[in-house]
């Protein structure tokens, strides 16, 4: 199926609220809709075909280019299931998902099973890793304060807040193109922000993933 038998769905499903400055093309020119958890991470496969996608209950693996999902994977660390950071081997065979205190879990995406013994993934970020992101023991399973809070793309500071608003802010700190998702219902969602070849990418707190055009 081609990536723009989805496309078109964007504009209903959503279209934001944005500045006139476009840093980003708006609206998206793509979605993926995920199985409505909110959306808190993102990583692309080694080979650029997949997107794995950190929710606040457990992760899911999409093709790109169909939007279908093709792998789901549960996480309950610390009761706590919302998955801060996801990440992919070299070869794109396993995959990792880190929670608030830190807990790292493990799926093989080829047998959709957990492995349950990390020191056979030298791989994946170490206790230290998870650390620096913010993601550490005495962290409450409710607050967010450790998520993604900005990202950069050239000159610019990009930047998320109440309700996933994301802004894209200049060398003067001056604010030239503001996204918002009046989907949002979530105050306290924060937007992930992932910029990948062609595209900038980002999710709501309704399960879309949202693939923006960056300017060429």
């Amino acid at each position: 199926m081609s990536i723009f038998r989805w496309s078109f769905i964007t504009a209903v499903l959503a279209f934001p609220v944005l500045s006139t400055a476009q840093i980003v093309v708006v609206p998206a020119a793509r979605t993926i809709k995920t199985s409505k958890a909110e959306v808190v991470a993102l990583a692309i496969a080694p080979k650029g075909d997949r997107i794995l996608v950190g929710l606040n209950d457990g992760a899911e693996l999409y093709d790109i280019e169909s939007g279908k999902m093709v792998g789901t994977y549960p996480f309950n660390e610390d009761d706590g299931t919302a998955v801060y950071h996801v990440g992919f081997n070299d070869n794109g065979e396993k995959v990792v998902l880190i929670g608030h205190s830190g807990k790292r879990a493990v799926w093989n995406v080829k047998t959709g099973k957990r492995e349950m013994v990390l020191r056979d993934n030298l791989w994946i970020p170490t206790y230290q890793d998870a650390t620096r992101m913010g993601l550490i023991g005495k962290n409450s399973n409710f607050d967010r304060f450790y998520q993604q809070s900005e990202s950069t793309f050239g000159d610019y500071t990009v930047r998320t807040g109440k309700s996933g608003v994301i802004e894209f802010v200049d060398a003067e700190n001056k604010v030239v193109q503001t996204i918002e998702f009046p989907e949002n219902k979530d105050q306290h969602h924060r937007a992930p922000l992932l910029f990948w070849e062609e595209w900038f990418i980002t999710g709501t707190d309704d399960g879309q993933v949202l693939f923006y055009t960056l300017p060429k």
